[in-house]
């Protein structure tokens, strides 16, 4: 199917559209200074395209919340949700393939950051069979792709970094066409915005932005200052998705509206000088209200009768138990969230298990680094009491969400075991893609760390050479178990003759 969408006219009163199905291939990236029409040309792709491809928009603002009531959209508030749910959501909109606003209104930067950040991961991380097209649309993208950390909280930032990155240089193959703007090139991180083929440019003032526009647009830079003269709502269009040459397109209208607005003049009061003197120096007693009446006294009879009533029963304190008994309710808990979504952040993590201890009556008594450590373990079925200072410290060198899955094949190498199939690395690396985990399991090969053997049956076995750990070979995949070789059908057939 081909759908051109309808942007607006060029200087010769000639139609500007966008090829759809290139689109979603390409990507694109808007550019503006505010009040230059960003939200405006959103819409109008948005309008456009509604019925004719899944949409995922990424609101910050609340500006496109007014798409539900005319296209059907499921606007979600993203303050009333935790960030699992939300990951929860984001899996079934890719499932269902449902056109929601994601309104971020409510929350701050960082809530904002945390909230899109575990959103954009879930569409990426959908099964492959949800893999449909979606129109992906994150408005004021400098907010959730920084060029340069800011006064935000480190992790996340990165996690942000991380789902905008994804969209935008892997997201094609997930059916994810990602769509972005932002008010200054120079605020939006380079990676991000390299991935884009198509772009919108519109007013901006600031000589470093005018010269990566300029760049991406392959006008010359003395040409750049054409891009300062843009009148609002006008941007110069280039991509394979639009027009192979730069030209200057104005926006044509839209049927729906922001509830925001730029500032219009009205008229100033007519009252009097003296009059709003007045008013504005008025003791302020005049407009407060009167202080309560002081309470009717206790009659004497009341009184005695409360005096003689016993006084309520003490709340009772809660029970004080031993180190050990501490210990094993820390552990229950740890085993919980282990078996919890696994691709929430650690501080996170760990503060829901500080709140977790505490409302059991125990002291956390666990500092970030150890929590880390037991928290991979329980992941990987260790008990606890078991000496594995040993792999902890061969793990050290291991960024912290690899950590699950090499104690998984510790322990497998440790207790002799079959090496565990792809399905359970992924589970342990916190991913549903076969892919990534193998990638995964490279990188932990290439460190050293591991040595991966695969017979000629197609089992794969796996040691640790520096604590003399092997695991028994086991297939892969044991769905699908490769085809028995000639040589191993004849080692059967002589065994059976032995």
């Amino acid at each position: 199917m081909t759908a051109r969408i309808d942007m607006g006219r060029d200087g010769g009163g000639n139609g500007v559209a966008v090829d759809l199905e290139e689109l979603l291939a390409t990507r694109l990236l808007v550019q503006g200074n505010s009040g230059s029409g960003k939200s405006h040309l959103l819409r109008r792709l948005l309008e456009g395209s509604a019925g004719l491809v899944q949409q995922v928009v990424v609101d910050p603002e609340g500006d496109f919340v007014s798409l539900a009531d005319a296209f059907g959209h499921i606007a979600i508030d993203a303050a009333e949700y935790s960030l699992t749910e939300l990951a929860h959501l984001a899996a079934r909109v890719r499932e269902h393939r449902a056109s929601v606003v994601l309104n971020l209104e409510g929350l701050e930067v960082d809530g904002q950051m945390r909230a899109a950040a575990a959103f954009l991961a879930a569409l990426f991380d959908a099964p492959r069979d949800h893999w449909y097209p979606v129109l992906t649309v994150v408005d004021e993208a400098q907010l959730f792709a920084p060029a340069a950390a800011g006064e935000v909280a480190e992790d996340a930032r990165r996690a942000s970094l991380s789902a905008m990155t994804n969209l935008m240089c892997r997201g094609r193959k997930r059916g994810l066409a990602g769509v972005i703007a932002t008010q200054r090139l120079a605020k939006l991180a380079k990676n991000v915005a390299a991935e884009a083929s198509n772009f919108l440019m519109g007013r901006t003032f600031l000589d470093i932005d005018m010269a990566r526009a300029a760049d991406l647009l392959g006008m010359e830079r003395k040409q750049a200052d054409t891009i300062r003269d843009l009148a609002r709502g006008e941007f110069l269009a280039l991509g394979p998705a639009i027009t192979r040459r730069p030209t200057a397109v104005k926006i044509g209208e839209v049927r729906t509206g922001s509830k925001s607005g730029s500032p219009k003049l009205t008229p100033l009061p007519t009252a009097p000088a003296e009059e709003l003197r007045d008013r504005l120096f008025a003791p302020a007693s005049e407009d407060a209200a009167p202080p309560p009446p002081p309470p009717a006294p206790v009659p004497m009879a009341d009184l005695m009768r409360a005096v003689a009533t016993p006084a309520p029963a003490p709340v009772p304190d809660m029970p004080v138990l031993d180190e050990a008994e501490q210990a094993s309710v820390r552990s229950q808990i740890v085993a919980e969230i282990a078996g919890e979504d696994q691709r929430q952040p650690l501080a996170s993590q760990f503060q829901d298990f500080t709140v977790r201890c505490r409302m059991r009556g125990v002291e956390p008594g666990t500092r970030i680094e150890d929590f880390r450590a037991q928290l991979a373990m329980a992941r990987a079925g260790i008990a606890d009491g078991e000496d594995w200072d040993e792999a902890l410290a061969l793990a050290a060198a291991l960024p912290e969400e690899m950590l699950a899955p090499f104690l998984g094949i510790a322990r497998a190498a440790r207790a002799g075991e079959p090496c565990p199939a792809d399905a359970r690395i992924a589970q342990l690396y916190g991913t549903s893609s076969l892919g990534r985990a193998k990638r995964m399991l490279a990188h932990i090969e290439e460190k050293g760390l591991i040595v991966m053997r695969t017979d000629l049956s197609g089992k794969r076995s796996v040691s640790l050479p520096h604590l003399g750990w092997t695991s028994a070979p086991a297939w892969p995949d044991p769905a699908k178990p490769p085809p028995v070789g000639r040589q191993a059908v004849r080692a059967a057939e002589r065994a059976k003759l032995l």
